[in-house]
């Protein structure tokens, strides 16, 4: 913040009071300037002014200026006030050591002033005009004109009223912001409230908040009394203590936005997330696994969590309840599509190898299955049979990984893919399932993560485009509970029928995504719409996913009935039913 130290008339005519207040002043001269204000009483009044005598006794010739410039010069910026012609001389007299020169806004009309003004080079002389009592339309046409008639850029403005002692609602502080929005002008606030007063301290300390250029204030003499403008003028101490108050409070706009105390503060007191249920490793973590309260323990607080809550994420190891969550406690899943297939299929025979357009219908599966976003791997599991090593050439130019494990127990077989490939959540396709959808699989994937599911399947899903999440974790659980691979075929019971075990999702599809179509492989109606499907994809030059597919079949009914007669067995065999709730409950193991 940019200081002019004011002296005004507070020397009373005195060049030995001057030279003496220059003396006590004389360490501020870093960033600071001096602005005097010569005048001849001739000049700049007639005898019949009330204020002419007073003129008489203040004035300086033109050596005692040189004298007292010349002092100050050593230390500070030289300003000088311009009231009349003999202002101006001085001005010219002492040019290389004036820095600049102020207007009062009582003379900014004076022609003869500034027509003498246009007679000296001030190119490199920035100008303050005062602006007490002006319109904003005429401070923009002065400023115009000042650029103009000095060719320069650098014209300051200045607010303060200089009725002494100012009030402080007359100060002018609220000009600043108006000037601020409609000019790019460095602005200075003149102070001239009582200096007596606490608010001589505290009102330019308000004003240099509004990031302004610089403040003048007045001084005088700590000792030597003085009859003249001494109403605002502060002594060497009260400037000084000004200064502290300026600098520390105008600093305050320079620190950081959160401070390291602040911040400490914070940390300390901060209501962070901590588990209250316990998690295992591989568990996805949602919100409602948390309570809110402070901790000695390190832990992530929310706005940091939140990186990472919903967003696939996942516990790289066991926590307890009121445990806390670090970086080092979270990973990035790693996923995969596992399609399981094999070529034993009674009611179809070898329906995994018949044709779907050029295509057979695992590979038409795999294709699909490649378009899914954010997962990292496809796999094709079958079984170490001879009978399905045929499968090990389905698998689109090894885009697919081919796996071959036990032959009956499906979670086995998972989870020995889920072990070599250190997988955390699998989608879980059956081969006979030739059109899924990455449409369905990422509105399932993102509720999985938001809601820390252990298991996530779609609700009213067409036959054979639902897709079923889970975690590895969970899978295990299933393992561990169930050792035999009775039934393991019918792995979604395993975790449906267990809700009070797993965390359970069903996730309402938007509807149009949601049909009552039968699109997955078991007879030969199913593979005769397949084919017409197939067929109307080709014809059109389109690229098939689930929301083409299903315009197709709203409007032509007739494919759709092909097979849509045909139930499926685990949802209308009774037998079949109880027995499956049965065997599948853990509670009944």
């Amino acid at each position: 913040m940019y200081q002019i130290i004011e002296i005004a008339n507070v020397h009373g005519g005195s060049k030995e009071y001057l030279l003496s207040l220059l003396d006590e002043f004389s360490n501020f001269n870093n960033g600071f300037g001096i602005k005097f204000q010569p005048f001849k009483f001739d000049e700049i009044a007639l005898d019949d002014f009330e204020w002419y005598p007073v003129y008489k006794k203040l004035y300086f010739d033109s050596n005692d200026w040189k004298e007292i410039i010349d002092k100050a010069s050593l230390t500070k910026d030289i300003w000088i006030d311009v009231f009349d012609k003999y202002s101006i001389s001085i001005i010219n007299d002492n040019l290389n050591n004036i820095y600049g020169l102020k207007l009062q806004a009582s003379i900014l009309y004076n022609k003869e002033v500034i027509a003498e003004l246009k007679k000296i080079d001030l190119q490199q002389k920035p100008i303050i005009l005062n602006i007490s009592g002006l319109k904003t339309y005429e401070i923009k046409d002065l400023v115009f004109q000042f650029e103009s008639d000095f060719n320069k850029s650098e014209i300051i403005l200045q607010v303060g009223f200089q009725g002494y002692p100012t009030k402080i609602e007359d100060s002018g502080i609220s000009k600043i912001d108006i000037l601020k929005n409609e000019f790019n002008n460095k602005i200075i606030f003149a102070d001239h409230i009582d200096a007596n007063s606490e608010d001589s301290l505290w009102l330019p300390v308000f004003a240099s908040s509004k990031n302004i250029y610089g403040i003048e204030k007045h001084v005088k003499h700590s000792s030597l009394e003085t009859k003249y403008d001494f109403y605002s003028s502060v002594d060497v101490k009260k400037y000084n203590q000004y200064l502290e108050k300026i600098n520390v409070y105008s600093n305050l706009k320079y620190k950081t936005f959160i401070s390291e105390e602040e911040d400490l503060y914070l940390v300390k007191t901060d209501q962070i997330p901590v588990l209250k249920v316990n998690k295992k490793k591989g568990d996805l973590l949602s919100w409602g696994d948390f309570s809110f309260k402070r901790s000695n323990s390190k832990g992530l607080n929310s706005r940091k969590l939140n990186n990472y809550i919903g967003l696939g994420y996942c516990l790289t190891r066991d926590l307890n309840i009121n445990d806390t969550v670090s970086d080092f406690d979270l990973k990035k899943v790693t996923t995969a599509t596992i399609v399981a297939a094999r070529l034993k299929s009674s009611r179809l025979k070898r329906k995994a190898l018949l044709k779907i357009g050029n295509l057979s219908s695992i590979e038409y599966c795999l294709k699909n299955a490649l378009k899914f976003n954010d997962i990292n791997h496809t796999i094709l599991a079958t079984s170490n049979l001879g009978s399905d090593d045929e499968l090990k050439h389905q698998t689109l130019n090894s885009q697919v990984i081919f796996h071959q494990g036990d032959p009956d127990d499906v979670v086995r077989r998972y989870l020995d893919i889920i072990d070599e490939l250190k997988l955390d959540i699998v989608v879980r396709v059956t081969g006979d399932m030739p059109f899924i959808s990455n449409d369905i699989l990422q509105i399932l994937l993102k509720s999985h993560y938001k809601s820390g599911a252990d298991y996530t399947v779609g609700k009213d899903a067409a036959v054979g485009t639902n897709l079923e999440i889970i975690n590895s974790a969970a899978l295990r659980e299933i393992k561990k509970q169930f050792k035999s691979a009775d039934y393991s075929e019918y792995m979604t019971w395993y975790f449906q029928n267990n809700p009070e075990h797993f965390k359970l999702n069903f996730v309402d599809l938007p509807d149009h995504l949601v049909r009552n179509y039968r699109l997955t492989l078991d007879y030969q109606e199913d593979l005769d719409m397949f084919n017409k499907v197939d067929k109307h994809f080709k014809d059109n030059n389109l690229e098939g996913n689930i929301t083409e597919l299903f315009n197709f079949l709203d409007e032509n009914p007739d494919v759709s009935k092909l097979n849509n007669h045909i139930t499926l067995k685990y949802k209308t065999d009774q037998e079949l039913i109880k027995k499956l709730n049965k065997v599948t409950k853990i509670n009944a193991v």
